[in-house]
């Protein structure tokens, strides 16, 4: 019952905030809501859930901190900027109602947001002792928190000096991943289904992580934001060249 109660709320969280960005004219609001949508999701489980109360509530825990500091760092981010051109560019190239459209891209996110969840949800049905599993889970959780925190603050702090205005950010964890923010969200996910393995039925929900990493690595993350960057900003190219895509690795020999 708790997953179906999960998946409306999110269908009508997602739908109010579309009336809102609609009367607004700004669309990527969404953008903001995407990671506070799976703390509604979790908190919602936790409340109808019977499952093991420790696992539960950490795992609640850490999907609301995870999805409010992400919501919060876009939000921060976006305020005071024109939209993104993305969603201008879907409204023009609509056929059809261009609203409707968009509509359907803010259900497509819930639906996302509902499968992506699933590992969260599982897990808090699970009876079996809080254990290695759920330790193990918790500091992966924390691995790839730190990578996308820390990421999106040393990006932040770079982009607020205009001396850096133009230049290719390359220096802590960008030194070793292009994508250091992606490649923690990532992290964050597979670290949360850690949870849900005490169940061969729950570990089935391993499309949650799988379609998150696809997301960041070859959806709608890293190659869409990779798109035009190369003739936008001089010297990515061989940023590109010497430094990995996704997983950090150290850089490679800069190219003569």
């Amino acid at each position: 019952m708790s997953f179906l109660i999960s998946l409306v709320a999110v269908v009508l969280l997602l739908s109010g905030l579309f009336l809102y960005a609609d009367a607004r004219r700004r669309y990527d609001l969404i953008d903001s809501a995407w990671g506070p949508g799976f703390a509604v999701i979790a908190v919602i489980t936790l409340v109808f859930a019977e499952g093991e109360p420790t696992r539960q509530w950490i795992i609640t825990v850490l999907t609301a901190v995870w999805g409010l500091r992400l919501g919060a760092h876009i939000f921060v981010r976006n305020s005071g900027k024109d939209e993104d051109p993305r969603y201008q560019d879907i409204l023009r190239r609509a056929k059809g109602n261009p609203r409707l459209r968009m509509y359907r891209v803010y259900l497509i996110q819930a639906a996302l947001m509902w499968v992506v969840s699933l590992p969260v949800q599982a897990a808090q049905h699970l009876s079996a002792p809080f254990g290695v599993l759920d330790w193990v889970g918790t500091g992966v959780w924390m691995v790839g928190f730190v990578f996308e925190a820390v990421g999106d603050w040393q990006l932040s702090r770079f982009r607020a000096d205009p001396a850096n205005k133009g230049a290719v950010m390359d220096r802590g964890l960008w030194r070793y991943t292009r994508h250091p923010n992606y490649f923690g969200d990532a992290v964050v996910w597979w670290g949360l289904y850690l949870f849900a393995l005490h169940s061969w039925l729950a570990a089935l929900t391993i499309i949650g992580p799988v379609i998150m990493t696809w997301l960041l690595a070859k959806g709608t993350g890293k190659p869409l934001l990779e798109k035009d960057i190369v003739s936008r900003r001089p010297g990515y190219a061989e940023y590109v060249q010497r430094t990995s895509g996704f997983v950090p690795l150290p850089p490679r020999s800069r190219v003569s």
